[in-house]
């Protein structure tokens, strides 16, 4: 279905040489067998707006193409048996209305008026979307591949595809079972054969397929056409009418990965053997919820194969390292109500050479090489599709496939009481548990149990001094003559500085969005040493070398695992290190933004003023062997100072109550420098310009119309995460990018964008914050709430 939504949007995008290959049969696979549930609320404001897109589409086809398509929109109701569970509806429920659904907060009875088969006697609350429906997916395919073909595609089947030709990093081709074809770009949409077919390209595509339960039941009174779709993600099943009959499906919380052998080269319209002892357990719930089915007959049981990803998001856009090569597949179940809008970015990206929004959730550049490992994938998949239905706790960490990426300081953190959390295969310390406090997560969207630890590691930094171990970010070193002229065309900034100097800088794109957010500090006149999110590995590194030039006398290594990190914030982290290094600490010696070799115990290592909390502080880049040794150093000098751990949950608290912005969140490639208060970070005028600068130009001319805000909820019980709307003088005015509890600051903190005419003033009026429903008084700043004038950073 995603293929044929890339071919019919290409071809609507003026692009017509387009050829379409099927291996066996259109819809065979997976398609065939989807439930065809039309849902438009997605996990952020872009995947919404692709959701809706895909619905809007879908309504059409049919009178475009004369191809039915069963599409219905009879909307969706979300049960909630749990207050948690309600919670997030609610939560839910208040980010649809940022991003323009249509959705209500229903009771239990009005639930049951809506779908009267069902028993709410547990229910404690429910949410309704409308304009939510069904589709019948081989039908919409078909009728995807109909207008592909109006406009001129070449829609083939029964061709398999056995080879991807690539010449000096550019696709060139794909070879058949009968024949080659030469082309510029090819579009990887093979469902679970994607990594087999991203394997052809040398292109690292992780995905595993799982089986998939539903039944069918025979004829039961009462279902009518209208009846809703219907969630219960508390018992893990969804239900949908399917001519007089339902439809019973699962997502169960420990599922079954398939293939791990690979795929038979005749699987097509299969079904897998199914497994009634594995979703008895479901249909017993869902016995509970809907009596009918105790006395209905099953038509029936259903198992076929869907593919699921390691971080339970879909993959799209352009390899980092084959150009021409795109990626659209690992939809998670989430295929068929996705593939309108993957269709319609697909073919913009691939006109326009660049995405036509922020899509860095299902960038194919967030992953790494590792996570196509066959193991990994098994066992990162059997616990990926059973967190489809469940809850959705803030900070909850993946369990499975664990211990994948470890510092050299790892046992030692785990010595000192780290409960650790997970990023791109990294283990990293989240919180520290004190003595007799097991390291555990106890989830809730209230204060979960590390809550107070967290407020005493950041107090600590605000207050003292403590420890982060900051060996997750990625880093790389850039070398040769031409170094610093292609990264002064790369950086926002100048960096042409002295050799020992750390510049703060974006990378830009030719609209001005922010591709990167990082620092880079010169070593030598011809060396520089760049450092940024371990999660954008893989994306800035490829952006880096991508822009250097092809004739420029320049070359990038990534040296991320060649330097442990170790970052001693606060402030009394001066008078600690002055303690163990040979170096003079002062001000004068060693300003903010100084980068220089010293000495600690027996190494040598790059220390680096800067900090990411607003305090003083200095980065410490350590060769990976000697890491251990620099860490019991600084531990036991610390012991005089009251040194304490502290992990990223508080590293995120800090950061926020200064209003430093992340990217991902509060910045991505659709945000400019100028709307997210960072023009201080742009050399406007430095020999050369950079990459971005006339867009950046036109927008100072015309002014801004959104403006980054930091704002402190005056409900010190109220937590903000992201996505919650903001209310400007009883209007929504944007939403929360990124959220966390301000311990300094007394209440919940939040990053967001707030929408106004050119030269408005964007503080002005009331704000408020949505918050599960209910608006929650704020205050709305411009500046840094905490330390404004950065004297604590620059003591």
């Amino acid at each position: 279905m995603a293929g044929c939504s890339v071919a019919y949007h290409l071809a609507k995008a003026g692009i017509t040489d387009v050829v379409l290959l099927e291996r066996k049969q259109l819809t065979s696979g997976t398609t065939w067998h989807a439930a065809g549930l039309i849902g438009q609320l997605r996990a952020t404001k872009n995947l919404t707006e692709l959701a809706k897109y895909t619905a809007e589409l879908y309504a059409g086809l049919e009178a475009e193409t004369g191809q039915a398509t069963g599409f219905k929109q009879n909307g969706s109701i979300s049960l909630a048996t749990t207050d948690e569970r309600l919670e997030e509806w609610r939560r839910g429920a208040s980010m649809a209305r940022v991003f323009g659904l249509d959705v209500a907060e229903i009771s239990p009875a009005e639930a049951q008026a809506l779908h009267p088969l069902i028993n709410v006697d547990d229910v404690v609350g429910a949410v309704f979307l409308p304009k939510d429906g069904q589709i019948n997916p081989a039908d919409v395919t078909q009728a995807l591949a109909k207008g592909a073909r109006m406009a001129g595609v070449g829609v083939f089947e029964n061709i398999k595809v056995t080879a991807i030709t690539k010449k000096d990093g550019r696709v060139t081709g794909v070879r058949t079972d009968q024949g080659d074809i030469d082309c510029d770009v090819v579009v990887n949409c093979a469902g679970m054969w994607g990594l087999e077919v991203g394997a052809m390209a040398g292109v690292d595509i992780p995905l595993h397929a799982c089986e998939h339960f539903y039944v069918v039941t025979e004829p039961i009174d009462g279902a009518a056409t209208t009846l809703p779709v219907l969630r219960d993600q508390d018992n893990y099943a969804y239900y949908k009418e399917d001519a007089g009959k339902i439809l019973l499906g699962a997502f169960e919380p420990v599922a079954k990965p398939w293939g791990m052998d690979g795929i038979s080269d005749d699987f097509c319209f299969d079904e897998l053997p199914p497994d009634i002892d594995h979703f008895s357990p479901v249909l017993e719930r869902a016995i509970k919820r809907m009596p009918a089915l105790e006395t209905a007959g099953i038509r029936t049981w259903f198992c076929g194969p869907e593919s699921f990803t390691p971080d339970d998001r879909y993959h799209l856009g352009e390899a980092p390292n084959l150009k021409g090569f795109f990626i659209a597949c690992g939809f998670n179940s989430i295929g068929i109500q996705s593939a309108g809008g993957v269709g319609r970015v697909m073919a913009d990206w691939i006109k326009d050479g660049h995405p036509p929004m922020d899509l860095w959730d299902v960038d194919i550049r967030r992953n790494m090489g590792f996570q196509t490992n066959r193991k990994y994938l098994h066992d990162r998949v059997s616990e990926g599709l059973g967190l489809l239905y469940a809850e959705h706790w803030p900070f909850r960490q993946f369990e499975s496939a664990r211990g994948v990426r470890k510092s050299p300081l790892h046992d030692r953190l785990e010595k000192a009481g780290a409960c650790f959390g997970e990023v791109s295969g990294w283990e990293r310390a989240n919180w520290f548990a004190p003595d007799g406090v097991t390291p555990q997560y106890e989830y809730s969207y209230g204060r979960q149990n590390w809550f107070d630890y967290s407020a005493a590691e950041h107090n600590a930094v605000r207050d003292n001094v403590g420890l982060f171990d900051l060996t997750s970010f990625a880093k790389f070193l850039v070398q040769g003559p031409d170094a610093m002229a292609s990264l002064n065309r790369i950086c926002a900034n100048n960096v042409d500085v002295a050799p020992g100097r750390t510049v703060y800088t974006q990378w830009l794109n030719e609209r001005g969005g922010i591709e990167a957010d990082l620092t880079v500090t010169r070593i030598a006149a011809d060396e520089y040493f760049v450092v940024t999110a371990c999660a954008t590995q893989i994306r800035d590194f490829h952006w880096l070398k991508d822009h250097i030039g092809a004739d420029a006398r320049a070359y990038v290594t990534d040296v991320t695992s060649a330097h442990a990190v170790l970052a001693i914030m606060g402030p009394q982290s001066r008078a600690l290190l002055s303690g163990v290094v040979d170096a003079d600490l002062s001000t004068e010696a060693f300003p903010f933004g100084a980068s220089r070799d010293i000495d600690i115990g027996y190494a040598r290592v790059r220390a680096t003023r800067l900090s990411y909390v607003g305090e003083l502080g200095w980065e410490l880049y350590i060769p990976t062997d000697m890491a251990q040794h620099v860490y019991d150093v600084i531990v036991q000098a610390g012991a005089a100072f009251d040194l304490k751990h502290a992990g990223y949950h508080a590293l995120n608290s800090l950061r926020i109550e200064k209003a430093y912005r992340h990217w991902g969140h509060d910045i991505a490639d659709e945000d400019t420098p100028l709307e997210a208060g960072l023009g201080f970070a742009v050399a406007w005028d430095k020999p050369g310009g950079f990459i971005g600068r006339d867009a950046l130009l036109r927008q100072r001319d015309e002014g801004v119309r959104k403006r980054l805000l930091q704002f402190l909820l005056a409900d010190p019980s109220k937590l903000l995460y992201h996505n919650e709307p903001i209310w400007r003088d009883g209007a929504i005015a944007g939403y929360i990018t990124s959220g966390m509890y301000g311990h300094t600051l007394g209440g919940a903190v939040g990053l967001g964008y707030v929408n106004g005419e050119p030269g408005d003033d964007p503080v002005s009026g009331t704000f408020e914050i949505e918050v599960a429903g209910n608006r929650v008084p704020a205050t709305a700043s411009l500046r840094p709430l905490y330390d404004p004038t950065n004297a604590r950073l620059r003591a």
